[in-house]
């Protein structure tokens, strides 16, 4: 049985493991001679230069025949870009895709094969995993066309997904101050900013003191990569100024930090130490409090999107297309006045 993974080199390559604050290579037996005949390499101190280092290392191989050739290259030209939880969310289920269909030539591959796969996973694993899947295999093979490697799509708009109710968890305002009753200090000073910016907790985390411009927060977001800047409001001022003066009792550059001067947020993505702070806090909220359903950080993000317009909520929450904004972070009913008989039986 293989060792499981340790929880820091979840969302890495295979092979790949983080040890010493460095990102290192352990090298197949018999391919020592292509890496400076070591048994294990070291790629970098940051994720950047180690996938840079590994692509310059490892002969890309632009014929690939099988799916799991095209997995591969997937995982390296593509994965690699996208935001930890998607890099460790994705990776973590590309040996079931390669378990299936690694040694299936790229053009073998219908929909009737992927359905097999739909129905299969998500009976035994979810609905939700089922859709990652075809999601992970639908853009490889979009990416396999644009490498030239096969010329039709066997996904795209012929398998359909299942249809996943969003989360509908809607905080109403007496429990979050129910909440906010029995917080720790780092949820007070984050919890005004979280609400009055919506922004997600990887970026409210990533935060330094240098990007507190005199027109607001500059912000480049670790999903997306875009920056976004959110205006000053005498309440977003007063929040941060708040945070900045606790700061002044530690030296960081970050507007976040620990008794150390360290951010919540390490370079892989992980916050483990902010989520513990927020698990602690709800467990006392439910204990202590008039509170009874715990509530998620990102629930909050749902609760400014939903106490707002949905203009500011797009506009805020910075979604490609206002359906995104409306189907999963719009959580309060809709409010509709009754048609008035008063001109036609009076």
């Amino acid at each position: 049985m293989p060792k499981k993974r340790k929880i820091e080199n979840n969302g890495l390559p295979k092979r790949w493991r983080m040890r010493s604050g460095g990102y290192y290579y352990r090298v197949p037996k018999g391919e020592e001679e292509n890496w400076e005949g070591k048994t294990e390499y070291l790629l970098g101190h940051s994720l950047t230069s180690a996938y840079r280092v590994y692509a310059d290392k490892i002969e890309l191989n632009n014929d690939a025949t099988t799916i799991g050739d095209l997995l591969g290259l997937y995982e390296l030209k593509e994965i690699s870009k996208k935001s930890f939880a998607t890099r460790e969310r994705e990776t973590r289920l590309l040996p079931d895709l390669h378990g299936v269909y690694a040694h299936m030539p790229i053009i073998s591959l219908k929909a009737k094969d992927v359905y097999r796969l739909k129905t299969k996973v998500g009976e035994q694993r979810g609905e939700a995993t089922a859709n990652r899947m075809i999601s992970i295999l639908s853009h490889a093979y979009t990416k396999a066309i644009e490498w030239g490697l096969c010329d039709e799509h066997p996904i795209k708009n012929k398998v359909i997904r299942f249809s996943i109710k969003p989360r509908d968890r809607y905080v109403e305002d007496w429990e979050l101050k129910e909440a906010f009753s029995v917080a720790p200090e780092l949820i007070k000073k984050y919890i005004p900013i979280k609400s009055l910016t919506a922004l997600r907790r990887s970026d409210i985390l990533s935060i330094k003191k240098t990007d507190l411009k005199e027109d607001g927060i500059h912000i480049k977001q670790n999903k997306t990569g875009k920056l976004i800047i959110i205006q000053w409001s005498d309440e977003l001022l007063g929040a941060v100024e708040s945070v900045k003066k606790e700061c002044k009792k530690i030296s960081s550059i970050y507007l976040f930090s620990t008794l150390n001067g360290q951010p919540y947020i390490k370079e892989n993505g992980r916050t483990n130490g902010f989520n513990s702070a927020w698990k602690r806090w709800q467990e006392k909220a439910i204990k202590e409090t008039k509170l009874k359903n715990k509530f998620s950080e990102s629930d909050l993000r749902a609760k400014t999107a939903s106490d707002t317009t949905e203009q500011h909520a797009f506009e805020l929450l910075d979604h490609s297309t206002s359906d995104v904004t409306r189907r999963h972070y719009r959580r309060k009913p809709k409010v509709v006045k009754p048609f008035s008989l008063n001109n036609i039986l009076h």
